[in-house]
C-alpha cells in the first residue's frame, strides 16, 4: 500500500436498496457505517464497535433489524414445504416457538440458517439471514406441486437487546414479558398496531425481536421504546462484531456459504438423524456423514496486538507455512486479551490447542491456537 490514505466509499442509499421503517431515526442517532443485507441497509456502527459493545454489555439498545426479511409458508403443504428444506425436525416446533433451522439444498449446501416462527399449524415465518430464500423456496414447491403460498409479508424486525432489555418491555408491555421463554414468543400491541415479541436476537446479552406488521407504523413504534427507554441508559445500537465472536454468533456470507456443508459448522447438532431422509439434502448429508467433512469451521485466538478484520480474508497456516484454511471473522477482544477469530481450516487440524499460524499481509504472521466451541 502506498502513503496516501486509505478513503473508504461511500454507500449510496439509491431506491434499490429499500428503505426500513426505522431508518430514519438510525440516521438521526448518528450511525457511522452501514452494510447492505437482504437489499436494506443494517448499521455497522454508532461510536464504534468497542464503545457500542461496553455499552450493549451493560444497558439496553434498539436495532433496526429490518433486514431480516421473512419468508411466509402458509397452506395445506406449509409443513411439508418447511420440512423439505432443513433437516431440523420442525413437526416438533409448537406454535408460539422459534426454531433455528438451517436450510440445506440438494448438494448439501448451506441456503440461510434462518430462525423458524410458528404462527399456527399451517402457517411458518422463515426470517432469514442474507441470502435469496423466496425464490428458492417458490421454485421447490412449484416443482414439487406442493399446496402453498410464499410470498414477503409487511413484518419488519426491532430487537431490544441488552442487559435491560426485561426492563424495559416490561414497563412498555407489562410484566408478561419476562415470562417469555426462550425462542418463544406471544402477541402484543403498542401504538395501535399489534405484533409478536419473541425472546431471541443476535447478541449475547438477551432481549427481544419486535415483528412489526405495519411498517407505516415503524417510527411511532422506536419512539415509544426509546421514550421509556430513558431511564435504563438507551442508545440506538445495531448487531455487533465484537460480542457476536465471543459468544460464538456465526454470520451466513462470512462464516459459511452455500458452499459449506452442516457438518463442517457444526450445525449438525441440531439435526435428527431420522429426519434427514425427509428433506432435500438427505442423500449428499449422508455421505458427508459416512466420510466425515474435509473441514471445520473453529475458534481461534490469536495472539498480539488489535488486528483489524480483513475485508476478504486472510489465510490460516500451519508449522511448515501450508495453507490450511482461512479466517472468516475476526474482532479484538479485551475481555479475553485477544483477537478472536472463526476459520476454516483442514478437518484433522480440529483439536483444542492445536497452534496454526495467520498471514495478518502487512500486519505480518501471528501466532494461533485453535479453542473448544468457547473461547477458554
Amino acid at each position: 500500500m502506498n502513503s496516501r490514505q486509505l478513503v473508504l466509499p461511500r454507500l449510496v442509499l439509491s431506491r434499490r436498496i429499500r428503505q426500513t421503517p426505522f431508518e430514519e431515526r438510525v440516521f438521526e442517532q448518528g450511525a457511522k457505517a452501514f452494510t447492505t443485507y437482504n437489499h436494506m441497509p443494517l448499521a455497522s456502527y454508532f461510536e464504534s464497535a468497542e464503545e457500542d459493545y461496553d455499552h450493549l454489555c451493560e444497558y439496553v439498545q434498539i436495532w433496526d433489524v429490518s433486514c431480516e426479511r421473512q419468508v411466509e409458508v402458509t397452506g395445506p403443504d406449509a409443513l411439508k414445504l418447511v420440512e423439505l428444506v432443513t433437516p431440523r425436525d420442525i413437526s416438533s416446533c409448537e406454535i408460539g416457538q422459534c426454531m433455528y433451522a438451517p436450510l440445506v439444498d440438494e448438494n448439501g449446501g448451506i441456503v440461510n440458517d434462518p430462525i423458524v416462527i410458528r404462527l399456527a399449524q399451517d402457517r411458518f415465518w422463515i426470517s432469514i439471514a442474507d441470502s435469496g430464500v423466496l425464490l428458492w423456496m417458490k421454485g421447490i414447491a412449484f416443482g414439487r406441486g406442493l399446496d402453498v403460498s410464499i410470498f414477503e409479508p409487511d413484518v419488519s424486525p426491532l430487537a431490544v437487546q441488552g442487559p435491560r432489555a426485561d426492563d424495559l418491555m416490561a414497563k412498555v408491555l407489562g410484566e408478561q414479558v419476562r415470562d417469555i421463554r426462550f425462542f418463544w414468543f406471544i402477541h402484543a400491541s403498542l401504538v395501535g398496531t399489534d405484533f409478536i415479541i419473541a425472546r431471541s436476537g443476535w447478541s449475547g446479552q438477551g432481549g427481544f425481536e419486535i415483528y412489526l406488521e405495519d411498517g407505516s407504523k415503524g417510527l411511532e413504534l422506536w419512539d415509544a421504546i426509546w421514550d421509556a427507554g430513558q431511564e435504563f441508559n438507551i442508545r440506538a445500537g445495531c448487531p455487533n462484531l465484537i460480542d457476536r465472536i465471543e459468544r460464538g454468533l456465526f454470520s451466513y456470507g462470512s462464516d459459511m456459504t452455500i458452499a459449506n456443508d452442516p457438518y463442517e459448522c457444526g450445525l449438525d447438532r441440531f439435526f435428527e438423524p431420522e429426519k434427514e431422509a425427509e428433506c432435500l439434502s438427505h442423500s449428499a448429508l449422508q455421505e458427508v456423514r459416512r466420510n466425515g467433512p474435509a473441514k471445520n469451521l473453529v475458534y481461534l485466538s490469536i495472539e498480539g496486538d488489535v488486528l483489524l478484520s480483513p475485508r476478504d480474508t486472510w489465510d490460516v497456516l500451519d508449522e511448515n507455512d501450508k495453507q490450511v484454511g482461512i479466517i472468516t471473522s475476526l474482532a479484538y477482544s479485551k475481555n479475553y486479551g485477544s483477537n478472536l477469530a472463526f476459520a476454516m481450516v483442514e478437518a484433522d487440524l480440529n483439536q483444542h490447542g492445536n497452534t496454526l499460524y495467520v498471514d495478518a499481509g502487512e500486519e505480518s504472521y501471528r501466532k494461533a491456537t485453535i479453542k473448544n466451541r468457547s473461547w477458554n
